[in-house]
């Protein structure tokens, strides 16, 4: 019987955390709450940590039961691509931008998907991490037939972004990609990186 294909799920449904293998728990803890400011809930000895923001019960779980000193799945293989946080506001996920710059963590890339804009990380354990905010509902893009066409216009981990960040140094470090895809979205995302990020890190 496929009721799957008849039968939608129930709308107020949300995936309500993620629970992540790690080589070093203190590690992973470091990023998560040291440079992304989640709170760390409860934790269970060296083995597992359990963190939230908000007051939630936890949003991220950590363990090193089956990983503990472990490596990165190799390339090719299957499992998770990346993790999303969900950041209320585009000043919040700013924010985040300059916290994980200010810890030296690379910004992988940048995507304006339309519906939102996103930014992309690697946690310490080699897991894709991606920090969004989405736009208003009635600001995402529709075509004729009313479908919501998700752009992936994507900012390449190719672009050097300067130790020094301001508007200008920014967009300069966008404008200077040679990346076609990037070149076509220039104005589009060095508007949204530089309006994300207008103060310099001294």
């Amino acid at each position: 019987m496929n009721v799957g294909a008849t039968v939608p799920i129930d709308p107020s449904v949300s995936i309500g955390h993620v629970h992540l293998k790690v080589a070093d728990l203190e590690r992973a803890i470091a990023f998560y709450q040291g440079v992304l400011g989640f709170e760390v809930t409860e934790r269970w000895g060296k083995e597992a940590a359990f963190l939230s923001a908000g007051g939630y019960h936890h949003h991220i779980a950590l363990n090193t039961w089956q990983s503990r000193g472990g490596a990165p799945p190799p390339h090719g293989a299957t499992g998770l691509y990346h993790v999303a946080i969900l950041y209320p506001t585009r000043a919040a996920l700013g924010d985040a931008l300059r916290r994980f710059l200010s810890a030296g963590v690379p910004l992988d890339g940048a995507s304006d998907h339309g519906v939102s804009e996103a930014l992309y990380l690697r946690d310490p354990d080699g897991n894709g991490v991606e920090l969004y905010r989405d736009r208003p509902r009635v600001e995402w893009p529709r075509n004729p037939r009313a479908c919501l066409p998700c752009q992936m216009a994507r900012l390449p981990s190719t672009i050097c972004l300067p130790n020094k960040l301001n508007q200008d140094s920014l967009m300069t470090a966008v404008a200077a990609s040679t990346c076609d895809v990037c070149r076509r979205l220039t104005c589009r995302l060095e508007t949204s990186l530089a309006g994300l990020y207008p103060l310099e890190i001294d």
